[in-house]
């Protein structure tokens, strides 16, 4: 059974992070109003619409990861957290959102991945 789990996770996280292919992000109307009000956080925005996030992220749900309003409510908006979600950007991580591990991303710069940690820390009373 754990075999079975394993495998079904890893093939969701390559299947997810794979491909190389570009996917709009979720655009609804809190992330549009949050990437109005803040020049960092509106690049964020596209920086994750251009990145494979969105195989793993939704903004309101959780898919293969938690929805990006999750961790937004998880961690305040400070520069530490900032710097913290920009570097699992970078870098991978695991075991705070459960057994599935976030692929490192790098490739992804960490100019940009702090703009993407802002975007994502502005969602926090996304609904």
């Amino acid at each position: 059974m754990k075999k079975t789990i394993v495998i079904i996770s890893v093939a969701a996280l390559l299947y997810a992070c794979g491909g190389g292919e570009t996917k709009p992000a979720d655009t609804g109307g809190e992330t549009k109003a949050a990437a109005a009000t803040d020049p960092d956080v509106e690049k964020g925005l596209a920086l994750v619409g251009q990145s494979d996030c969105v195989g793993c992220h939704k903004v309101l749900e959780p898919n293969v990861g938690p929805a990006h309003a999750e961790v937004a409510k998880k961690y305040e908006n400070t520069e530490a957290n900032i710097n913290m979600l920009a570097d699992k950007i970078m870098n991978g991580g695991s075991g705070n959102w459960g057994t599935v591990p976030m692929a490192a991303h790098p490739g992804i710069s960490k100019a940009d991945a702090v703009l993407m940690a802002k975007y994502v820390l502005s969602l926090k009373d996304a609904k």
